[in-house]
């Protein structure tokens, strides 16, 4: 059962978080993988000591940058020496899996700039390495500040990417998709090659817990309310808390699921990973090879070079199909989704 949290705790709460999940919920902490996210502001030695105490197995910290000029053109103002204090931290309390999660595309960010992070990250020897590009929504300060136009900058966080890519293969690390790299002979990879904590399942359902959280069964995907404006997002934290405990037996923003999204959502948790989709556990799913249920997208993926069939019947991404996994994605959106995205107003 994964579990995942933004931590913003004093320590009573994450004590009272995980008394939650194993007297209200029945999980034994000790016994199922869980992961929790921090920040270099919040990653404290008592709250840490809690949920090493309490058996967490991994611990996500968003570094983004190592560098303060990039970090305050990312709405990031944070300092060098409260980075390293935190993985000083994080590293004394011996979790099994550290995951320090890095940015690229970063406004004025060059492969030199970005060579500092990826060493300064290394030298940590963390498990994992998260490599994000930077998004830009609407109405954030970020979209105040960004003016690149949008070719040049996905051909730098292209540049970009392959550049920290290779930096990490080169030390030792592998590729399981395109933002994520495990250290091999270490724990993050012994818990994926058991289907562990690093990647959520939507497939096999995940309930989430908490404003922004999103949960998925079967037949529905639902979530809170969602906006990016500050006054927007004010809001919906205050209607959130003042929401009666029964209403929360109801989902109100949702998306159900028929068979046609269930074999898209299928494709791309499995075809986007390094694993690829078994032409054999698709048919075996959905009573025909994907190619027959989507013969347009897979023609355009073979052209492109982004995907080819191996000896085993995988369709497995090639370096370049995983480099361009955010272009691959939308080829599978129904119409559907295509339509409510079109008519989403941002807020």
């Amino acid at each position: 059962m994964p579990v995942a949290g933004r931590v913003r705790w004093d320590t009573g709460e994450p004590t009272r978080l995980c008394d939650i999940c194993e007297d209200v919920m029945g999980a034994d902490l000790r016994a199922v993988p869980w992961s929790v996210e921090t920040s270099p502001a919040t990653a404290t030695a008592d709250r840490l000591a809690v949920l090493a105490e309490r058996g967490a197995t991994r611990l996500s910290i968003g570094v983004q940058t190592f560098l303060e000029d990039e970090a305050k053109a990312t709405v990031r103002p944070q300092k060098r020496a409260e980075v390293d204090a935190a993985l000083t931290l994080l590293k004394a309390a011996a979790f099994p899996i550290l995951n320090i999660d890095l940015i690229y595309g970063i406004q004025g960010q060059t492969e030199a700039g970005f060579r500092k992070s990826l060493d300064a990250a290394l030298s940590w020897e963390p498990e994992e390495i998260y490599l994000y590009p930077l998004y830009v929504r609407p109405l954030t300060g970020l979209a105040d500040r960004h003016r690149e136009s949008a070719e040049s900058w996905d051909a730098r966080r292209l540049r970009l990417y392959r550049f920290g890519r290779d930096t990490l293969l080169a030390a030792g690390y592998e590729q399981t998709s395109m933002p994520v790299f495990r250290r091999l002979g270490t724990a993050a990879v012994e818990a994926a090659d058991a289907g562990g904590i690093s990647e959520y399942n939507q497939q096999a359902g995940m309930v989430g817990l908490g404003v922004g959280a999103r949960s998925f069964t079967t037949d529905l995907h639902y979530t809170t309310d969602y906006a990016v404006a500050v006054p927007e997002v004010r809001r919906i934290i205050d209607d959130y808390i003042a929401t009666p405990a029964e209403d929360f037996r109801r989902a109100r923003w949702a998306f159900r699921m028929d068979d046609d999204e269930r074999r898209r959502m299928y494709l791309l948790q499995t075809l986007l990973e390094s694993g690829g989709t078994s032409v054999r556990q698709y048919r075996d799913r959905f009573g025909a090879a994907p190619r027959e249920h989507f013969p347009a997208q897979f023609a355009e993926l073979s052209t492109r070079g982004w995907t080819v069939e191996d000896g085993t019947g995988t369709l497995r991404p090639t370096p370049e199909g995983m480099a361009w996994a955010d272009a691959i994605g939308p080829l599978f959106f129904s119409a559907r989704v295509n339509e409510a995205m079109d008519a989403y107003q941002d807020r």
